[in-house]
Order: C-alpha cells, then structure tokens, then sequence
C-alpha cells in the first residue's frame, strides 16, 4: 500500500487539467449540486459538493462504499463507472505460491459542480481538450506521451485484464486521446514514502511518483444518452456536449477514475451555457483500512493514508496534490470553470 500514491492516485484523474485556478470563480459549498436550477446560479459561481457530510458517506474517510453508491444511486454509477455495468473487480493475488481469488472492495469520492459559461453552446470546443500539446502547456509538472491502443495496460496486462472495457478497446473511440502520464511527488510526501520504505523493509517499495494511463474524448452525437444524462445533472434542457476523461489505469491504490463533464442550454439565456461537471474516483478499501500499523509506529502516525488522502496530514502542504483531495479538486474545478470559458 503507498499512502502518498493514494493521495496522488485518487487527485490524478484532474491532475492534467492545469495547476492554475481561475482567480473570477469562486466556490460555493451546497449539499447537493443537482438540486440547484440554472435560474439559480450566479455568474463566476461554482456551487460544489464532495458529499462529505452526507449520511451515505463513512465519517472515518468521508468516502462512499461502492455497494451503497450503486444502490442508492444507482444513475451516477451508470454514468460514472469506468464502464456501464462495472461491478468491483475480482482480483488474483499469490499467498505463498498459492493464487487466489477475491473481490477488491472500493470506496468512493464523488464530487459535483455546476457553473454557468458565459458562452452560447454552440461556441464552445470540447475538441481542444483532447490535444497533447494542449495538456502539456496546462501544466508542465506533468510529463504525458501519446499511446495506442496496443500499449493500454489492461488490454495486455492480464493483472490489469479486470479493467478492460467489454465493449470496446480503450484508446480506440473516435475523437479521443489516450496518454501515459508521469507525476512526481511534491512537497513533504517524498519524505515520507522514503521513511516508510525504509521501514518497511523487504515489502514492495513504494514509488515517489505515480504513472496512470487515460483515454480523453469528446462523446459523438450518436453517443450522447440525452434522457439519461438529463437524469444525472437533475433538468431538462438540450445536451450540447459532453466531454469525458477516463482513468483507467493506476500503477497502484486507484481501481478507476472518470470525469464528466455535460454541457446543456441555460433555459433562462440562451447566450449561456450550463456546464455540469462529475468526477468519481474508486479508492481500494484495502487503503483505507490500513490503520493499526502507521499508528503503531511513531514518525508515522501523521501518515495514515485516508488522513493524508483528505488532507488531514501534517504531510500535507501547498494548493496542489499535496494539499490534500478536497483542496485541489476545488482548485481543479476552478481551473475547468477558466478553461470552458476562454
């Protein structure tokens, strides 16, 4: 288990968008997003929800377990899985030479926003978000290349085969981009992972950087489940675009990532758009659980990984990943709230 990888992971599926914040929009903190009508909204006004404090999430992590997610609700996790259908993996792990099987139980965080563009729908390029070079200017920490489908780790990894998409091949979708990425820890948290490895001797050792691989692109017309995706933002009104980023690989800690981002016409203005933004991020449970035995130890009690994942570790320093999950996908919202608007 990598406790910095859980905090790098779980942030990686935004970590792309760019490390700058848009210094017009601010936040407003509601319980639910969905429940907030167009008419409602104020200009440079992101309303946001992680679901922290709702009776769902679990108070120790503020995450939500997978089953309780798919069954109360049910349009978000048909939305907002790594593919429709997705159920928690079964996993084949050697225990003294001997293989076995089990269900790699997960966690999620699932955030919500809403803002309004202040462009008329059909101005706005989804397309342009799909571009390397557009990735690589936004933030530079990230060094990202171009992959294929045949390089799609679960497509030729048979540890990764859980996370094959059973309708298609990832990396294959028109209009896509699929990257391998490389992030390098920051701040206080190398530090830490060298303690622990240090530690921790004879385990696996725990990387100070984190690679994911992801599949960017902008849904076709003939994609877009307009009724259902009306269902998932709460209103009625004419989906425009929709762009999607799919984390589908993680070297460790992350089962899967997925970011939605629906565009709708604003009712009440046509010279506006709606941007409804969804991100769901699967935590390894097995993560989480993994208490007693930082605890246990001293110089380690300040990195138990669901602490540093939400930002409750000393360790955790800065606006970006190394602030902590809540800080930075605030930051990264803001950001997208910039982007569509340029």
């Amino acid at each position: 288990m990598a406790f910095g990888q859980a905090l790098i992971a779980a942030v990686a599926l935004l970590a792309s968008v760019g490390p700058g914040a848009a210094q017009g929009f601010k936040i407003e903190e509601v319980r639910s997003v969905t429940a907030v009508a167009p008419g409602q909204l104020k200009p440079k006004t992101i309303v946001f929800s992680d679901h922290r404090d709702d009776k769902l999430t679990d108070a120790g992590t503020g995450l939500i377990r997978f089953a309780d997610w798919g069954r109360e609700r049910p349009v978000q996790k048909q939305y907002l899985s790594l593919f429709p259908g997705y159920t928690e993996p079964t996993i084949k792990v050697s225990v003294h030479g001997i293989e076995k099987s089990y269900t790699e139980k997960l966690h999620m965080y699932v955030v919500e926003a809403r803002f309004l563009i202040d462009k008329a729908p059909g101005s706005i390029d989804l397309a342009r978000y799909t571009r390397l070079d557009v990735l690589e200017k936004l933030d530079p920490t990230i060094k990202h290349r171009r992959i294929t489908a045949e390089q799609a780790l679960p497509q030729v990894d048979p540890q990764s085969a859980h996370n094959r998409h059973p309708g298609r091949r990832w990396c294959e979708a028109p209009q896509s981009l699929c990257i391998e990425s490389r992030y390098p820890l920051e701040g206080k948290l190398p530090v830490g992972i060298r303690l622990a490895n240090k530690l921790e001797e004879g385990g696996k050792k725990i990387s100070e950087a984190m690679e994911f691989q992801t599949e960017i692109r902008v849904l076709p017309a003939g994609e877009i489940d307009r009724t259902g995706l009306s269902k998932l933002t709460g209103f009625e009104a004419p989906v425009t675009g929709v762009l999607e980023q799919t984390l589908f690989q993680v070297n460790q800690v992350i089962q899967f990532g997925k970011l939605l981002a629906v565009l709708q016409e604003n009712p009440a203005d046509s010279s506006k758009t709606v941007a409804t933004v969804f991100m769901a991020l699967a935590v390894e449970t097995d993560v989480l659980e993994r208490r007693k035995e930082f605890e246990n130890v001293p110089v380690l009690r300040n990195l138990i990984p669901a602490q540093v994942l939400m930002g409750k570790s000393s360790f955790n320093s800065g606006n970006s990943i190394s602030a902590g999950l809540p800080d930075y996908v605030r930051n990264r919202i803001r950001s997208i709230a910039d982007m569509l608007e340029q």
